[in-house]
């Protein structure tokens, strides 16, 4: 999913689908709408966590493992060692090359795995021989603990972007490599998974540990997004608004949530009549069932803190560290300190109302320039929008195949 309001306004279509329609509609059309070649779905609260509900249910192995950051919160990862296949499961797990895969913002890792086993990343992956791990982020379900604080607690909400990118994925980095022999790591990020993965590479994290990276529908700058609903909520401040109200912790199903969205369709110029394309761009290939279950689990909490971070980046047009109050700058990340020898995978959508072509095409020509040709490789979808990068049900043919094909090429 995705930023700025990407994050506010995002919530604000699954709060404002709620508010229309009700979890009663979804759930009375039996299993949850879910049709054909969708994912086989058990409601999580009833569960141990993901691998229960959306892995070993398609007949894969999968562990549930906790990693603790560096600031004290306690993280869910999922790792699915092998696939189904009978040839790509010989040999122990540490002859296996890994692979990170990093959800975007509101949505944890199942969002990975809403489609069906065969059009699914994770599990097309592990088919082909890599050893998979899922990460979730600090306040997403099923990581809300913490060495001393609790999710009733403001403190445990102070923390933004910064924070997933400079102690969250080196903790999972760190303990990915400890359990598997000190690999370096194929990494898979989406939206606001990109972002942080940028972040952390720019100033020298993780690109020791890093085999390659392939960052979807890639966010680095927010200048052009093409949605005047995200681009009045960013220069309104609702962000801010937030803040004022007390609210540490952004819950998209909540009231606030709901009356500001009310007050932003009432705006001169802003239709809200298909909220879905307003924010994301109009998504080609959805599974519509696996949308059905992406609404009933998602969209979960953020801190406001980071819905402000994300929303200083809209504004000043600069991929920054957070601006506190009375603050003049902040410091910039800057994005050409990447080596430029690291595998970089990227791929963006022509319909992607997030990660605007022009965005992309500035992080390509501007801060990529110097890339090493031969480690830098560029997958533009003319069709493809916002969802379709991970629920997309011909995302295996245009683009799954083209990441793993990437993944293969990097021999050191």
């Amino acid at each position: 999913m995705s930023l700025l309001a990407i994050t506010l306004c995002l919530l604000l279509f699954f709060a404002h689908y709620y508010v229309l329609h009700g979890v009663a509609e979804a759930s009375s059309r039996g299993s949850f709408g879910r049709k054909k070649g969708a994912a086989a779905f058990t409601d999580p609260s009833t569960l141990d966590g993901i691998c229960d509900s959306s892995v070993i249910v398609h007949g894969y192995q999968c562990q549930e493992l906790s990693v603790t950051t560096e600031d004290g919160y306690i993280l869910s990862v999922q790792r699915i060692p092998e696939g189904r296949r009978a040839e790509n499961n010989s040999g122990n797990g540490n002859n296996k090359q890994p692979v990170i895969l990093q959800h975007g913002i509101l949505v944890d890792g199942r969002t990975w795995l809403l489609n069906s086993p065969e059009q699914n990343l994770p599990l097309i992956l592990a088919d082909n021989g890599f050893d998979v791990w899922i990460a979730n982020t600090r306040g997403t379900t099923f990581s809300r603990n913490h060495t001393s604080l609790d999710p009733s607690q403001s403190a445990y909400w102070d923390w933004t972007w910064n924070e997933l990118a400079s102690c969250d994925l080196p903790a999972v980095f760190d303990y990915v490599s400890s359990q598997t022999g000190g690999q370096k790591i194929h990494y898979v990020g989406h939206s606001l998974g990109t972002l942080i993965a940028l972040a952390s590479f720019s100033e020298g994290k993780l690109v020791n540990q890093v085999k390659s990276a392939a960052l979807l529908s890639s966010i680095a700058y927010l200048s052009h997004m093409k949605s005047r609903l995200i681009d009045l909520a960013a220069r309104f401040h609702m962000d801010e608004l937030l803040r004022i109200l007390g609210l540490s912790e952004f819950i998209p199903k909540g009231l606030p949530v709901v009356r500001c969205l009310r007050r932003l369709c009432a705006l001169p110029g802003v239709n809200c009549n298909n909220l879905l394309t307003a924010l994301t761009g109009k998504n080609c290939c959805l599974n519509s069932s696996a949308f059905d279950l992406f609404l009933i689990n998602e969209p979960l909490s953020t801190s406001t803190k980071n819905l402000i971070h994300l929303a200083q980046v809209v504004r000043s047009g600069v991929l920054a560290k957070f601006k506190h109050f009375g603050q003049l700058y902040s410091p910039i990340y800057n994005l050409s300190n990447i080596p430029h020898e690291l595998p970089l995978f990227i791929s963006y959508g022509g319909q992607d109302a997030l990660s605007d072509v022009l965005d992309v095409t500035t992080l390509l020509d501007y801060y990529l320039k110097v890339h090493d040709d031969n480690k830098h490789s560029v997958l533009f979808i003319k069709d493809y929008a916002h969802f379709d990068f991970v629920m997309g049900d011909n995302a295996k043919d245009i683009l799954y195949n083209e990441v793993i094909s990437f993944f293969n090429r990097q021999f050191n």
